[in-house]
């Protein structure tokens, strides 16, 4: 009898194969500036292989842990993308304790199509579950050597709208002000525009306070909605 983690594999493997497009494999390649192949399954075309994988039961977090790395380890970014949505389904595993296969995800993913979902929609959601636990973590992570730690730390918070813990916000965004790096730098503009649907004065007073400190990628990312508005920077 095969293992929740060999018959997802087999799932999506199998899935991804018939579904495959060489065609499209290269220049999906080329888009993302990766070495790793595609078969060239586009988003529309894995959602009925994802959901046929979502309906396999994993009883607890050791076989999420297991599917999830498992997915992660094949060779094609499809199938990374797939232990995404797989690490994503499984909400009550989404918490602090979860954060060691969240992470191995980020410092290894290293480029916005995997990190960014992990940021948001898996480290994000346990810091809104655990913030005692994880706040502290996140302070370590703005101070991290890996540039794309550093990104999720500031990325967090995207989808906690009036839950923010805004002084961790503004804070995170100022410690990071005077990065190079265009991720970083689009990444505090992101962070502080999502957080302008929420509290636009707050952001608004931030901006008007620190855009000496900022970077102009950063303002500009950041007030784009708050010129839609008429808000002037």
């Amino acid at each position: 009898m095969s293992t929740p983690t060999e018959t997802i594999v087999r799932l999506v493997q199998t899935g991804l194969s018939a579904a495959a497009v060489p065609a499209d494999a290269g220049p999906m390649q080329a888009y993302m500036k990766t070495d790793m192949p595609f078969y060239g399954v586009k988003k529309p075309a894995r959602v009925p292989i994802l959901r046929e994988m979502r309906r396999v039961r994993l009883p607890d977090r050791a076989a999420y842990f297991e599917a999830v790395r498992a997915l992660w380890a094949l060779p094609h970014r499809e199938e990374r993308y797939a232990a995404l949505d797989l690490a994503q389904h499984h909400r009550r595993f989404i918490d602090a304790d979860s954060l060691p296969l969240y992470e191995q995800l980020i410092r290894e993913g290293q480029w916005w199509d995997l990190v960014d979902p992990v940021a948001s929609n898996l480290v994000g959601i346990a810091l809104l579950k655990e913030r005692a636990r994880l706040t502290p973590v996140m302070e370590r992570w703005i101070e991290d050597d890996d540039l794309w730690i550093r990104r999720t730390a500031i990325l967090s918070q995207l989808r906690h709208k009036e839950q923010t813990d805004e002084a961790l916000l503004f804070r995170f965004c100022l410690a990071r002000a005077d990065e190079e790096a265009f991720f970083i730098r689009k990444a505090i503009g992101w962070a502080l525009r999502q957080y302008s649907y929420a509290a636009p004065d707050a952001v608004v007073g931030f901006l008007r306070a620190h855009q000496a400190e900022l970077s102009g990628l950063s303002v500009r990312e950041a007030a784009k909605v708050l010129k839609r508005t008429g808000v002037a920077i």
